[in-house]
């Protein structure tokens, strides 16, 4: 089975300090922290409000981590030109709307086709990595590989929140969902990762699935570093991770 990946959201990090204005807590150095906690990348997502993440954030990442930067934008001119001048490793291309709390869903890359694959294009020519965000269903799988988008991840949102609400039913059917559509993923030679929502025991849950190779996690990490601070859970969702994919 391959390795099973760990990226690190600081958004929540810059939403602290953006409360109270300033510069702590920095999200820099979350992320160093994070990395050296065992993190295989960083992720951060500037949104068009500048909610949490600013555009400095995303330049100091970029000088100061030896990890891999992972850019989450909206496809809009505007943060194209931010990703092509800050060239992360990769970029993440996500839904955003400007009423939301965090991302509620997955791209609607079926209708939105010829919006998003200039996008992709672009940022492919600039050697940056392409990954869009999407809802696990065949269609929105054909339709990305039909972009020659080299990663999709897979949103997690609907699974996580069965699971804690304590419905079973719906639980298992998003899980077989997301078992499903990553089972696609190799036959369309697409790289699988998933995110959104995931605590430690959804993370022990889906690392099962051999076909998803990374796992973006942010707002759980950052409210538990809260009581036992960003190495401690950082740590413990490695655990969960490696048992299971064991």
């Amino acid at each position: 089975m391959r390795p099973l990946r760990l990226g690190v959201n600081v958004d929540h990090v810059a939403t602290v300090r953006n409360a109270r204005g300033g510069g702590v807590p920095d999200p820099v150095r979350a992320a160093l922290l994070a990395i050296e906690a065992g993190a295989d990348g960083i992720t951060a997502h500037l949104r068009e409000d500048r909610r949490h993440i600013r555009d400095e954030d995303m330049k100091r990442l970029k000088a100061a981590i030896g990890k891999p930067l992972n850019f989450e934008m909206a496809a809009t001119e505007q943060m194209l030109d931010i990703a092509l001048e800050a060239h992360p490793h990769a970029c993440c291309l996500v839904p955003e709307k400007r009423t939301e709390r965090t991302t509620e869903g997955g791209l609607d890359v079926v209708a939105q086709h010829n919006h998003l694959t200039p996008f992709v294009a672009e940022l492919s020519r600039a050697g940056i990595r392409v990954s869009l965000f999407v809802e696990p269903s065949a269609e929105a799988l054909a339709a990305a590989a039909s972009m020659r988008a080299p990663v999709v991840e897979l949103h997690t949102g609907a699974w996580c929140d069965a699971v804690a609400h304590g419905d079973k039913e719906k639980a298992e059917h998003e899980f077989a969902r997301l078992k499903s559509a990553a089972g696609l993923t190799t036959k369309l030679g697409l790289e699988c990762h998933a995110g959104h929502g995931l605590d430690y025991e959804t993370a022990r849950k889906i690392a099962g699935l051999p076909e998803i190779v990374e796992l973006n996690i942010g707002h759980f990490l950052i409210g538990e570093a809260i009581f036992v601070g960003l190495k401690e859970s950082i740590g413990k969702m490695r655990a969960a991770m490696i048992e299971g994919r064991a």
